[in-house]
Order: C-alpha cells, then structure tokens, then sequence
C-alpha cells in the first residue's frame, strides 16, 4: 500500500485488540482515551508529515527490500546521507511535538537486526537475516509502526540472567516447538508500544553460554494473545481528566506513554525469530541497538529543546526582561548545549561506516559521546528555563480560577506582565515550561535524556572501549621522542 494518511494510521490502531491496563482498569478505547490520546498523536505526526512535500525529503526514504517509497522511520541506512537525514527528520519532529514521537526505538532496532542477522547467517549458515528482511518487507508495505523491545526488568543487577531467583525476570524461552518458541517475561519503559502494530524483542545484555534462552529476538503483533500491557504513571497526568482543560495541560495535543509490557506464554512462530540462543551475538545486536539510539538522541532532544529554548525566551519577553545582559547570556547557553548535542548526533552520522550486510552504522564513538552529553545537557537547559520564567510557572493558579467569575479578575489582574502581552498568554507559555520541566513531557525531555539508550555509566563504558587509548599513548610517545 501507499504511505498511511494520519487518519489511517489512527482508524488502524483502532482494529487492534491490545489488552492495556491503567490505575487498575482495563482500557477498552486506547485511542480516544484523554490521557493516551496525545501520545497517539505524536506518532500520527509521523505520518502527516510524511504527506507533505516540503518534509518529503526528510521524511520518506527508498526501501532497500523493494525499491518503493516508505517512511524513513521504516528505513535501513544505506549511506551516511540516510544518517543524516535520519537526525534532522528527529530534530523536526520534536520541534513539531514537543514530546516523544516514539518511532525511533523500532528504526534503531531494525538497523541493528540488518547487520547483526546478517553475521549470525553468514557464521551458522541460518535464515535469520532472510526472514527479518521478509519482516521489514511487512512493515514497509503496510506503513506500520513497530515498537523496539529491550529493557527486561533486570531483578538483581548483581546477578545474570539465568541466576534470577525468579528467571522470568529477563525475558526467555520457556517452551521450543517445531514451529516457533514460547517465551515469558516482562519488557519495560516501553514508548510508545501503546500506538505500535508490531513489537521488536531484542535482549538487553551480552549474553553467556547458560543464559542461551535470553537470547533470544523475535517480532509478533502487539494484539498477540499473552501481551498485557500496564501503563507508567507521569507527572500531573491526571490534568487531562479534568473538565475543560487547556492552558493548564502547557502541551495539550502531544505528549508520550510508557508501559510495563507483560509476555505470559507468548507463541513466537520460527519465521518471526532473528536469533535464538546463539549468546556471542546478543552483545553485538545490544550494541548496535545502543549505538543508533544514541546517535538518536542528537536528533529527538534537540528538536524539543528548540520548543523550551523559544519559551524560555517568550517567558523573558513577556516578564519584560528580554534585553537583560543576563537573560540573554542564558539563552545563549541554552542554545549552545542545544546546538552542542545536535553537532555530535550530525558528527557520529558523517562518520558512519558500512557494514557487511551493506548498511550503514554510526561512528560508535562518537554517538556515545552524543548520547553522555545528552545525559546532562538538558538538565541545564531546563535548569536556565526555569530561572528565566520565574516561580510563577509552579506557583500559577489553575485554569479554573482564572475563568473563574468570582476570582478570575484577580488572577487577571495581578499576573499580568508587561502590558502588550494578556495573563493568558503569560500563563499559557509558563505552563509550557512547566509540562517540559516538571510535568508529563518531563518523562521524555529529561529521565529520559538520563537513561534511555542506557544510563550514563554505560556511555562511558563503550567510550572506553572505542577511545583507542593505546594509539593515543603512541601519539604522545611518537612527540615525545620516547624510545622503548
């Protein structure tokens, strides 16, 4: 079929039969619910840009599976261009959102399977990369949205998979069939699997030989019986329940959700398996996963923090210090860091090599050193966005009482900031503010930045390991004049 209309994309979702669960009730309209609604919203913007031939470019690639035109978040890099194009389709869509749009885990997991499968068969003579090349073939030509599945619950961080007191703590195969494999285990933090088609399970560690059944990577529906999934509590969510609410939401339309995703007894049929027990690649498949999230993050944040930058600013205008010496050092801070973390997603892009399936990976290095910057870089530019805006962006009466007749006029009255600009507009870009710093978008702007595509000790592991310190010491001897 041809690219999915937003509208498509939503009446899609619609068909699926996804067992969610929320504040301990079964949610029968995942679609029109007020809380879930907004995180639907910012993947259908996927698609609506999509349509559109000024984002064209960015947004549509050509597939490598058949030659047609697709969706770049359905994309296999081919080239450092595609990379690029990669990065500043991210960028723009959090600049058009400003939360989530949840697609990137499916992409960055897809080109990580590519190459990855590609080695297993090539070593063991398996079918893997066929069968994920048939998969991707699927998506593309129903212009899906798949979810990419890696962090299992973990347990005791002290012990491996296979040491668990309770093994269902990282996901495993419990049951092999001639025509596929049972598995149980639990996935979480997953974005955006609520508005996804498919499902992408990879492991979320290297593997050892006793811990072959975790290593395990497969695709299967998100409607497929035995996937249950319990949605994360966020920061003043439960605004969106309340009646008429607007102004006090500061992102109204577009927002994220993460879920705790149960797999009880889930059949996985062999055609849908990308490996199964060989544990010496499940390392190779985490670390190509984390290096193209990584890379990622110089893309999704820096869009997002655009939005907050030109709040921050508008909050300046509005309290009416634009031309403070110190205002406007801050905002240029701001864009500094902002700009910093762009230049290293670009940077680990242009570097990108081929692999030998024939796509292309990020400079592992450097994406890493994108991904450490973004585990502080937004906490800074958050910092200066509330030194900015002022203690009103926590302290604001609610949208009730300013339309409220017997108090509204008070709110009106006393917090109104330079004369041009209505108390509305003042509370509305605070609000703002405060739904990137502190409410739900903090999710994604912020923890997120901290321990999505691993925590920050796991950056500087990989950074360690790509920094070459032994040709580095050479240089110095070499300049030195050491002789050994």
């Amino acid at each position: 079929m041809a690219l999915m209309t937003g509208e498509q994309y939503e009446e899609s979702l619609r068909k699926l039969n996804l067992q969610v669960y929320m504040f301990g009730e079964k949610i029968k309209n995942v679609v029109d619910n007020p809380i879930l609604r907004p995180s639907m919203n910012s993947v259908k913007m996927t698609y609506e840009l999509a349509q559109q031939p000024e984002y064209e470019d960015l947004m549509t690639a050509t597939s490598v599976i058949t030659g047609n035109k697709i969706n770049r978040f359905n994309n296999i890099h081919m080239s450092t261009d595609d990379l690029i194009k990669k990065v500043k389709m991210q960028r723009l869509l959090g600049q058009k959102t400003a939360s989530c749009f949840q697609r990137c885990v499916g992409m960055d997991a897809f080109n990580a399977e590519y190459s990855t499968t590609y080695e297993i068969d090539e070593k063991y003579g398996t079918e893997y990369h066929k069968r994920f090349k048939n998969f991707i073939k699927f998506v593309e030509e129903n212009d899906y949205t798949v979810d990419g599945a890696m962090t299992d619950p973990k347990g005791d961080r002290g012990l491996s998979p296979s040491q668990q007191a309770d093994p269902d703590l990282y996901l495993r195969v419990v049951e092999k069939r001639e025509d596929g494999v049972i598995v149980r285990g639990a996935k979480a933090h997953q974005t955006g699997i609520l508005n996804s088609h498919e499902v992408l399970v990879m492991p979320t560690q290297a593997m050892r030989s006793e811990d072959k059944d975790y290593a395990i990577s497969f695709a299967v529906p998100t409607d497929t019986e035995g996937i249950t999934m319990i949605i994360g509590r966020q920061s003043c969510d439960t605004r969106k329940l309340e009646e008429n609410v607007d102004m006090d939401l500061g992102n109204k339309k577009f927002g994220g959700v993460e879920a705790l995703v149960v797999f009880d007894n889930v059949f996985v049929p062999n055609e849908r398996i990308f490996l199964n027990g060989e544990t010496e690649f499940a390392g190779m498949l985490v670390e190509r996963f984390a290096g193209y999230h990584r890379q990622s993050y110089g893309g999704c944040k820096v869009g997002v923090g655009d939005v907050l930058i030109g709040a921050a600013a508008l909050a300046a205008e509005y309290n009416g210090v634009p031309k403070a010496s110190h205002i406007k050092d801050k905002l240029i801070e701001m864009t500094h860091l902002n700009e910093t973390l762009y230049a290293c997603g670009i940077a680990c892009s242009s570097q990108g090599y081929q692999t030998e399936s024939g796509n292309y990976l990020i400079d592992l290095l450097l994406a890493n050193v994108c991904k450490q910057n973004v585990t502080r870089f937004p906490y800074e530019i958050v910092r200066l966005a509330e030194d900015i805006a002022g203690g009103l962006m926590v302290t604001a009466p609610s949208e009730k009482d300013f339309r409220s007749e017997e108090v509204g006029h008070y709110v009106e009255k006393y917090l109104r900031g330079v004369k041009s600009v209505s108390t509305e507009n003042r509370l509305r870009i605070l609000r703002l503010i405060e739904n990137l710093s502190l409410g739900t978008a903090a999710v994604g702007y912020r923890t997120e930045s901290m321990h999505g595509a691993g925590s920050p000790q796991a950056q500087r592991i990989m950074i360690s390991r790509q920094g070459n310190l032994e040709h580095k010491k050479e240089l110095a001897k070499n300049i030195a004049n050491i002789k050994e």
